[in-house]
């Protein structure tokens, strides 16, 4: 159960932070933190938690990184479906205090909430195979990143700043094309409070992609660092 509470205020805190970086300050006139704070804003909120909880629960904050590790031989079958839905739920609390706090504004508009999203959805309008294929491949090599530097031979203490840097690199490369994804839990809360129903209709990419990328790298980590 601790390991549980410890995943849903993880993944509570990489929404609120992450999504809220993107809903309040991304685009504040003059002084907006624009893709670049977004992006270091996702990757501060899994650095500073690696350290918080890491050694509570591991800190996946997305199911894709827990059902990746459970392919790689690196998290066991009977905690999956407790840890995804702990991720779940966290990440929607973390959508719904966003929202309390972004709906405070007068006139405020919900929009697209920092919803994942492709076709005249996504950010640079690039196409539906484009998004499938960015967050495959990223999510592919963020999982690549976890499991190798957690690897028990990998240098100790270092695995959270890898793992933070690495979110990081992915939101540089990934906003313009999805709004970045790369974990089912982030799109799912954000796609709930979306105006309109087109979030919901294109989350089944963000999804499968990611969960896809995840398994394949489980796959291929266990297989080149066995003995």
């Amino acid at each position: 159960m601790k390991k549980l509470i410890a995943e849903f205020f993880g993944t509570f805190w990489l929404v609120l932070g992450g999504c809220g970086s993107a809903v309040l300050a991304a685009a504040y006139p003059e002084l907006g933190i624009g893709f670049v704070g977004v992006s270091l804003a996702f990757g501060l909120t899994v650095l500073t938690m690696a350290y918080a909880i890491g050694h509570i629960s591991g800190c996946h904050l997305n199911p894709a990184v827990s059902i990746g590790l459970w392919v790689g031989g690196r998290f066991e079958s009977k905690s999956l479906l407790g840890y995804i839905g702990a991720q779940i739920l966290g990440a929607i609390t973390g959508a719904v205090v966003l929202y309390l706090i972004a709906s405070g504004k007068a006139g405020y508009e919900v929009g697209g909430f920092a919803a994942n999203g492709y076709g005249e959805y996504s950010p640079g309008g690039y196409s539906m195979w484009s998004a499938l294929i960015t967050e495959f491949v990223l999510t592919f090599f963020f999982l690549f990143i976890i499991l190798g530097s957690t690897y028990p031979k990998a240098p100790a203490g270092l695995a959270g700043i890898a793992i933070g840097l690495c979110l990081t690199l992915i939101h540089l490369i990934s906003i313009p094309v999805t709004n970045t994804s790369v974990n089912p839990a982030r799109s799912i809360s954000q796609a709930i409070f979306a105006e309109g129903t087109w979030a919901m209709g294109q989350l089944w990419l963000f999804i499968v992609a990611p969960i896809a990328g995840a398994i394949l790298a489980g796959v291929v980590y266990k297989f080149i660092s066995s003995d």
